[in-house]
């Protein structure tokens, strides 16, 4: 007997679980599939889980200000049963370095001013008040570890900072996914794992449904495409690339975890860190532990991932040159010996902005695209789908009259336009992890 749907979700990371919980809500009967074992098994539980309001595009700071709304309300958001283990956020602010790569973050703070939220320039003298024992010298432009000058500094001081208190980190990102997961099915949704799909099903020039690895079929008019690293793959099947302006492609990514500064507890009490000048990020893990991480500096190649599937996971000598520039800001940063973190893939979209969309096939939908930047927004990217299927499925055409959508929290509508699969390159993105 062939199983049915009125949507199926490819994906179930933490975007794909939040399409999920709003469509449910909605009354639809949804089945979302995933090629891994649980929920966020993919590319949301290497997620270093940031929740930060900055970015390089005003509807996504918009966005992702709305998103903290939810993060910091996590248990009244997925409303599940008193007892259920749930993420914990933990709201620590961040501090963004300014620098070239952030253009001093001038842009960002204006933009922060037209959306309403909060952020307090720190003067470079005040930066150690935050981070005790910073380097206050300037390294940019970051270089390889082969090229002349490499961890030297240029001879000036960097421009000072900005702190952003509405910020911090996600203790779990795997236990979110699988937090909307359990919201999703207390609304009647399904999930069905180690389920891959080699068929995208098409009948009468609408979407039909999928065709599983194992042979079984399913039926379902609305098809969304939220498969992270796989995700244009997925849209190969569904032929529906050639109708896309922006392109995605996964891109390999290595973090390190590892222990903090000697002279300063940022894993205790540390902050959510981004540099625009040594091109870092950090954020706090445990008493003693850091996360860091690439800004994706020009300098450093983008290694292209073909075949998700056969993804290499061993460190190469990009870990050790992330963690180097990180202790350029930070001289008592220990450098260890043997590589520890995680290799993991994003989603790149062209302009490493996300594409939350319709497609030139009825009834297929996507959501990727979206670059290491979007675990952040997940909440609200669950919503806009939502917004966007039901939308077109009554017959609204998302590509001649863009929809709009209304930012509760924040009482502000965005253009959807913005996520679209034909815009062209957004010049404004920082075209890195930042978005």
């Amino acid at each position: 007997m062939r199983d049915s749907a009125d949507a199926i979700i490819i994906g179930a990371g933490v975007i794909g679980n939040a399409i999920a919980f709003e469509l449910a809500k909605l009354g639809w009967q949804t089945l979302s599939l995933d090629k891994g074992p649980d929920a966020g098994s993919g590319s949301t539980s290497s997620s270093s889980a940031i929740i930060r309001t900055y970015y390089s595009v005003e509807a996504s700071c918009a966005l992702a200000y709305e998103g903290w709304h939810y993060w910091r309300d996590w248990a009244a958001h997925v409303n599940l049963p008193e007892g259920t283990p749930l993420i914990r956020y933990n709201e620590t602010g961040c501090l963004v370095v300014k620098g070239p790569a952030n253009k001093n973050l001038v842009n960002v703070c204006a933009m922060m001013d037209r959306i309403g939220c909060p952020w307090q320039d720190v003067p470079a003298e005040r930066i150690a008040d935050y981070l005790p024992g910073v380097d206050l010298q300037a390294y940019y432009p970051p270089k390889r570890p082969e090229d002349d000058g490499f961890c030297v500094p240029t001879g000036r001081e960097i421009a000072g900072a900005v702190f952003f208190p509405q910020g911090g980190y996600v203790n779990d990102p795997k236990l979110a996914a699988e937090n909307l997961k359990q919201a999703a099915e207390a609304h009647g949704a399904r999930f069905l794992f180690r389920a891959a799909v080699a068929e995208m099903r098409q009948a009468d020039g609408r979407t039909a449904g999928v065709t599983l690895a194992d042979g079984r079929q399913i039926d379902a008019p609305v098809v969304i495409n939220a498969g992270g690293p796989w995700s244009s793959k997925l849209n190969d099947l569904a032929g529906v690339t050639r109708g896309m302006n922006i392109a995605t492609r996964a891109n390999r990514q290595e973090v390190a975890y590892i222990p903090g500064p000697r002279d300063f507890d940022f894993g205790a009490k540390g902050y959510v860190y981004s540099d625009g000048d040594t091109e870092t990020y950090a954020r706090p893990e445990a008493p003693g532990v850091i996360v860091i991480g690439s800004g994706d500096p020009q300098c450093d190649p983008r290694e292209w991932v073909d075949d998700p599937d056969a993804l290499d996971t061993n460190f190469t000598d990009q870990w050790t040159t992330n963690v180097m520039r990180f202790a350029q800001r930070f001289p008592n940063q220990p450098i260890p010996g043997q590589a520890k973190g995680v290799v993991a893939m994003y989603d790149v979209s062209d302009d490493w902005l996300p594409i939350y969309d319709c497609s030139d096939l009825p009834g297929f939908y996507m959501a990727c695209g979206t670059s290491g930047n979007q675990f952040k927004n997940a909440p609200v990217a669950g919503k806009i789908m939502a917004r966007i299927v039901t939308a077109c499925e009554d017959g609204h055409d998302h590509d001649a009259d863009p929809l709009s959508f209304h930012l509760d929290r924040i009482d502000r509508s965005i253009d959807l336009s913005t996520y679209s699969r034909k815009r062209v390159v957004n010049p404004n993105s920082s075209f890195s992890v930042i978005g």
